[in-house]
């Protein structure tokens, strides 16, 4: 069964230029000095050093990269090759897909074995997800509850699935609780901010720590 066009696929669509919109956009915001990787530092923060990280909707690599830089085995994935291609420029060390997340199963691409690892499967599981950019209120609502869902088989035993995303851009926070629930997840913890701000009834944006339920 075909998966349910999104939100960007629909804006690259009417505009063939946006993603090269997009990609330019933050690099003219690195080269002009800009903090892009407040997100990056959180997960950093979460994880020893040689951490296996897979950044979900990772569009030209900008949390990605900087993961890999300072030490991390990072794959990123997403659904527009365009940025794909673009994270693949910036970003040469880490592993770059182009795939839709609602169907994603990286056991089927030739991903290195973490070292030491021996259980089957291994390389498609990972210590961290970070799906940050409010990557979930592009997508389909159909879709949602497959990516949780994609989120939950891929991470490894003890792993952390970090999702952000602002209020009033069509996902009510209270319906993507519930759908990390029907997905297998289980909430660890609610910030406001990437920065580590506490998430309350009035919050306009959420980062949600989930672990496998």
């Amino acid at each position: 069964m075909a998966v349910e066009p999104g939100e960007w696929e629909r804006i690259i669509e009417a505009n063939p230029d946006h993603s090269r919109w997009y990609i330019q956009r933050f690099r003219d915001l690195e080269a002009a000095g800009d903090d892009i990787v407040g997100e990056a530092r959180l997960i950093d923060a979460m994880l020893p050093r040689g951490s296996r990280v897979l950044d979900a909707g990772c569009g030209p690599g900008r949390v990605g990269g900087y993961l890999q830089r300072v030490g991390h085995a990072v794959v990123g994935v997403d659904v527009d090759p365009e940025l794909i291609a673009a994270a693949r420029q910036d970003h040469p060390g880490a592993t770059w897909i182009a795939a839709n997340l609602a169907d994603l199963d990286l056991a089927a691409h030739d991903l290195p074995k973490p070292e030491g690892a021996e259980h089957e499967g291994a390389a498609a599981r990972f210590d961290a997800i970070v799906c940050a950019g409010n990557v979930m209120t592009f997508l389909a609502p159909s879709t949602r509850v497959d990516v949780l869902r994609t989120f939950e088989r891929h991470l490894d035993l003890d792993g952390r699935a970090v999702v952000g995303f602002g209020a009033g851009r069509g996902y009510a926070f209270e319906d993507f609780f519930a759908d990390a629930a029907t997905a297998g997840l289980a909430l660890d913890l609610s910030l406001a901010t990437w920065d580590l701000r506490p998430f309350t009834d009035t919050s306009d944006f959420l980062v949600a720590v989930l672990r496998r339920g």
